[in-house]
């Protein structure tokens, strides 16, 4: 699981038929901070109702396409919880306000 920020959302009328109903959100990868961590920003399924600017936890490659319930399918990453706090060294390092 990788911590990542929405920045975003992306909408696509025309889509793969497995993806109909679903939310996709972009997202950026973020430190334990909530701070980007300067990668480029993807596009992942929305498994929680998540939006901006929410820290939230992401699953990538087959195990984001499983826990959309797509096996095998064209899914590569999925929001699959939003982050309360983060505690990393013994702090507090994130809280949502």
């Amino acid at each position: 699981m990788q911590i990542a920020r929405v920045v975003g959302n992306a909408v696509a009328s025309v889509k793969e038929p497995r993806l109909t109903g679903t939310t996709l959100l972009v997202v950026e990868d973020a430190t334990v901070d909530g701070v980007s961590a300067g990668g480029p920003a993807y596009v992942a399924v929305d498994l929680v109702g998540a939006g901006e600017p929410e820290l939230v936890l992401v699953v990538r490659g087959s195990p984001a396409a499983r826990a959309v319930g797509v096996d095998g399918g064209p899914i590569d990453a999925a929001v699959v919880a939003i982050l309360d706090q983060v505690r990393a060294g013994g702090r507090s390092t994130y809280e949502k306000r």
